[in-house]
């Protein structure tokens, strides 16, 4: 399969401090792939930098989506190239409503039926005229975030942290709306692809990824079956799978 994004000797700094050390990295058509690592060791800079944030300065290499150079585009050329992005710590915007942020986003492209449908499942009804993530609790953060991503319907997704600061039943739900957007509960051609960055490695009680790898110190250090990787981390911690790369 064609690979949909992919970067190369990718050197990054933020704050005047180097973060990303010659990441190579390539993701096909329709895989999840999920990126483990300890606090600070890049994961959350990588796909920063893949969405365009400006603070990250790639100082070498080059970073293309779907055939395209896009390391000098801007987040909103990004974003209608078809990337999506769910933040692990999403700002609250009072002011605006989940509602409207819903209309801007889908520009009533898709069908109201769909999105109300999207609402229920995702138990935010009672959030829509609400001040985006203005008192909202963990849960419901990611919730509302995943809702957007339903509604945007990026060829490509970026989720940081899903499970972070999610109670056990929210969990279930958060994992199954992923599963949700990203068409693995139907039988059909995947063609949605995700990144999904965690520390903890619990969303992997929910999806089914097809790769996994470990960042560390701001370099890809191995890379392979992601229940594998997980178990290993659990057993020896991140600095021995980084040593013994």
């Amino acid at each position: 399969m064609e690979e949909m994004l992919k970067t190369i000797d990718l050197w990054v700094t933020a704050d005047d401090r180097q973060i990303l050390k010659g990441v190579n990295f390539s993701i096909k058509y329709g895989e999840i792939n999920i990126l483990f690592g300890p606090n600070g060791a890049g994961k959350t800079s990588f796909m920063m930098t893949l969405m365009g944030f400006p603070k990250y300065k790639v100082e070498q290499g080059g970073i293309y989506f779907k055939g395209e150079d896009i390391t000098d585009k801007d987040i909103y050329e990004r974003a209608r190239l078809g990337l999506g992005v769910s933040f692990q710590r999403p700002p609250t915007v009072r002011g605006v409503t989940l509602r409207k942020i819903i209309e801007i986003i889908s520009n009533n492209g898709l069908n109201k039926e769909r999105v109300i449908e999207n609402v229920e499942k995702l138990n935010l009804s009672g959030h829509l005229d609400r001040g985006l993530n203005d008192g909202f609790s963990g849960g419901e953060m990611k919730r509302s975030e995943l809702l957007q991503l339903v509604v945007q319907r990026p060829d490509m997704v970026l989720i940081d942290e899903p499970e972070s600061g999610v109670d056990v039943e929210n969990i279930a739900l958060v994992g199954e709306a992923i599963n949700s957007l990203l068409g693995r509960d139907r039988v059909k051609d995947h063609k949605r692809g995700a990144i999904i960055i965690t520390h903890t490695g619990y969303i992997l009680d929910f999806v089914n990824a097809d790769k996994g790898y470990i960042i560390f110190d701001g370099r890809l250090v191995c890379g392979g079956n992601p229940r594998d990787i997980l178990s290993e981390v659990k057993k020896h911690g991140y600095r021995r799978c980084a040593e013994c790369r």
